[in-house]
C-alpha cells in the first residue's frame, strides 16, 4: 500500500463526513418546514455510505482489501411526518392538526458530533502519513 493510498481513503472519508454534515445541517435548518416544492413538509435525508475498492491491483493481499468509502447515495426518509395541533398555523387542516418534517433534533445533533469525530480522525491520519513520509525522505538524506 503506498502512502497516496492513504491519502486516497483518508480524503474520501472526508469528503463522506462532510456530505453527512451538509444532509445533517439542511435537515436541521427544515426541521421546522411545513412546504416543500414536492408539496407537505420536509422529508429528512440521510448519506448511504459504501465501501469501495481501488479496482484491481497486482500488488499484496493488503492492497486488494484496503477500501475507501463513498457516498453512494442519498435517501430520503418515508416516515411519516409528525402531526402536531396548532389550528392558527396556516397549514392547519380542519381538525388544527399541521403536518411537520420527520426530523428529531437530538439525532441530527448526534450525527453531527459523530461526524465531526471522524473528520477529525481522518485529519489525524493524512498528518501522520505526511510526518512519515517527511521522516522517509529525512532518513534518505542523510544517508
Amino acid at each position: 500500500m503506498s502512502f497516496f493510498n492513504t491519502l486516497e481513503i483518508a480524503s474520501s472519508a472526508l469528503l463522506a463526513e462532510r456530505t453527512r454534515v451538509d444532509l445533517a445541517s439542511a435537515n436541521l435548518a427544515n426541521a421546522n418546514s411545513t412546504r416543500t416544492p414536492e408539496g407537505g413538509p420536509y422529508k429528512r435525508q440521510d448519506p448511504v455510505f459504501s465501501s469501495v475498492s481501488f479496482g484491481p491491483t497486482f500488488g499484496s493481499d493488503l492492497d486488494r482489501e484496503v477500501r475507501k468509502v463513498e457516498v453512494r447515495r442519498i435517501v430520503t426518509d418515508q416516515s411519516a411526518p409528525r402531526q402536531v395541533f396548532n389550528p392558527s398555523h396556516p397549514d392547519a387542516n380542519g381538525e388544527g392538526m399541521v403536518l411537520m418534517p420527520n426530523v428529531d433534533v437530538g439525532e441530527e445533533l448526534v450525527n453531527l458530533m459523530s461526524a465531526q469525530r471522524a473528520y477529525e480522525a481522518n485529519l489525524n491520519a493524512i498528518q501522520v502519513s505526511r510526518e512519515m513520509a517527511q521522516r522517509a525522505i529525512r532518513i534518505g538524506q542523510t544517508s
